[in-house]
């Protein structure tokens, strides 16, 4: 075999065998072929991933770049640099202080049953295998937490309290009402009490013994939220750096890139307060705002419908300014009510690749008087179209690049995902979307959002922040005390994940302006949008490299945005 088709090979080795070790992300994507399954965090699912990160590594840098195509030596590049960081994690045993957080196994199945179907005998037969699997899933975690004690590797306990709060309310709800129950699609209404008999028999008491060994482990966890408090912190924080962002830069950079963002940012808002007649107080002028009720939804449907609506505006809009539009569409649901205290604001799920689901925009309804339009505006543009669902699907259109660049998750790829979501709220702007100066005014809050997400994260993990400075710096940078305490205690259970917004978007405007110098009047903004766009995600240093050259190869597209 050449070069080329050893990389061909490993890439769909590597893939494959990733889909079998996450059968979760398996099914969200529409594999049906590990529906029966569920991860494995004990000790044999943790050595299956290392020995194939550990192969994947060496088998990469083992292949000669050139004798690849540009695009060739992206995948080769890609597969080192992931596997590289999954050994890295895996040495830092960040399983152990992850073990424990929001979104982690016990929020699984309410999740996970909106994307897997149960409308057939086989599949209502997989279904039932998962439920049956995830005592031994919620064992492992189980397990994982003493083990994380021994070793002083805990989770921080604002993050235990707010799980075991968690599932008091889903052991509170009954089982017949229970996401796992009444969300399925199943052939007929009698399989539902099949459903709700594994609920009982499995989940049930899988969730009170997690739920005893929580309260066991809350006097382990650490007091002080950050990684700073765990061992070796500095390091194991640096790595969350690197992992989120793709740059090796330091958390004092960060922070201050944080700070001088938020003061660019306050006087952007304090001109559209002067306008509407507040001067510079600007927290005046966002009160008016929550307190106007056109801007309150009358119920959690009248926002679903808003958002499905601000879709179908910036659809009609978005040729304009893309030169290639995905195929499959998005859908707006609300978070399931059980989840939905610990739950973000917003958050998108890509579409099955076989077509059978659209891309889903899940919003969150919970404290619905915080939940104004003239927020939900730019965060509608964020996950849906043009950010993530446009991206994602897009991403899963590029049918000449392997399957695990078109479909996989890594985290060197979360500030080119987060960073293009937080650029299109600003582009949205460009685009005409926003109704009024005061969903402008909510998106300048959204941006500072991921601004201050800088100076917090920070100043959580690298210099000891308490929980109280967290909050009362996101609440100052005009956070709903709601969202406020949840992006909070997310920043402490995701270390760097934060991190990825602004560094990402920092970068996309970078490129673009030095595309717009270098290329002037041929410039066009159509054009740059498909590079960046069309390699799928990538860590931010091979993103520059390729865009730049897409740039000196191509001509421009016919009739397209020139700024």
């Amino acid at each position: 075999m050449n070069d080329s088709a050893d990389l061909t090979a490993l890439s769909e080795r590597c893939w494959e065998r990733t889909l079998e070790l996450h059968p979760v992300m398996s099914t969200i994507l529409g594999d049906e072929r590990y529906d029966d399954r569920l991860d494995d965090p004990g000790p044999a699912g943790r050595a299956a991933r290392r020995s194939l990160a550990e192969e994947t590594f060496a088998a990469a840098r083992a292949i000669d770049p050139a004798g690849l195509s540009a695009e060739e030596r992206l995948t080769r590049d890609l597969l080192a640099t992931i596997s590289r960081q999954q050994i890295v994690d895996d040495d830092l045993r960040q399983d152990l202080v992850a073990a424990v957080e929001q979104q982690g196994h016990q929020a699984l199945l309410p999740e996970l049953v909106q994307f897997q179907r149960a409308d057939t005998p086989e599949r209502l037969e997989h279904l039932l295998a998962r439920l049956e699997a995830y005592p031994r899933m919620s064992a492992a975690v189980i397990d994982l937490m003493a083990e994380g004690r021994s070793l002083g590797l805990t989770a921080a306990r604002v993050v235990v309290e707010r799980v075991i709060g968690q599932v008091d309310r889903l052991l509170a709800a009954p089982v017949e009402r229970s996401p796992i129950v009444t969300i399925p699609r199943v052939a007929a209404e009698g399989d539902r009490d099949r459903l709700a008999d594994a609920v009982r028999r499995f989940v049930r008491p899988a969730d009170a013994a997690f739920l005893a060994a929580l309260r066991d482990y809350l006097p382990a966890s650490r007091e002080v939220p950050g990684l700073c408090s765990t061992p070796d912190g500095e390091a194991r924080y640096a790595a969350r750096i690197v992992a989120n962002t793709s740059l090796d830069i330091s958390a004092e950079e960060l922070h201050q890139r944080g700070l001088d963002e938020m003061e660019e940012l306050d006087e952007e808002r304090r001109a559209i307060a002067r306008e509407a007649g507040f001067g510079d107080d600007v927290a005046a002028y966002r009160a008016s705002l929550f307190a106007d009720p056109a801007e309150r939804p009358a119920s959690r449907e009248a926002l679903v419908e808003r958002c499905t609506e601000d879709i179908g505006r910036a659809l009609e809009l978005a040729p304009g300014w893309f030169g290639r539009m995905p195929q499959a569409g998005c859908v707006v649901r609300p978070v399931e009510p059980l989840l939905e205290k610990d739950a973000p604001a917003a958050y998108y799920y890509q579409p099955a690749l076989d077509g059978s689901r659209p891309g889903v925009y899940f919003v969150n309804t919970y404290d619905l008087a915080s939940r104004s339009y003239w927020i939900t505006a730019s965060t509608t543009y964020h996950e849906a179209v043009p950010g993530h669902h446009l991206q994602g699907a897009l991403e899963m259109e590029l049918d000449g690049l392997p399957a695990f660049r078109r479909l996989g998750y890594w985290p060197q790829g979360t500030a080119y995902v987060e960073g293009w979501a937080l650029y299109t709220e600003r582009l949205a702007d460009e685009m005409g979307l926003f109704r009024s100066s005061a969903e402008r005014f909510g998106m300048l809050d959204s941006v500072a959002l991921r601004a201050a997400r800088l100076v917090v994260d920070t100043g959580l993990h690298a210099f000891g922040w308490s929980r109280r400075r967290a909050f009362e710096t996101m609440v100052s940078a005009g956070v709903h005390p709601t969202d406020a305490g949840i992006e909070t205690d997310r920043y402490v259970a995701w270390p760097g994940q934060a991190l990825a917004y602004s560094t990402g978007r920092r970068e996309i405007a970078r490129l673009r302006d030095e595309r717009r110098r270098r290329e002037g009047a041929a410039f066009d903004l159509r054009r740059f949008h498909d590079d960046v766009l069309g390699h799928g995600k990538l860590p931010l240093p091979m993103l520059a490299d390729v865009v730049m050259a897409d740039g000196a190869a191509q001509g421009p597209l016919p009739a397209g945005p020139s700024s």
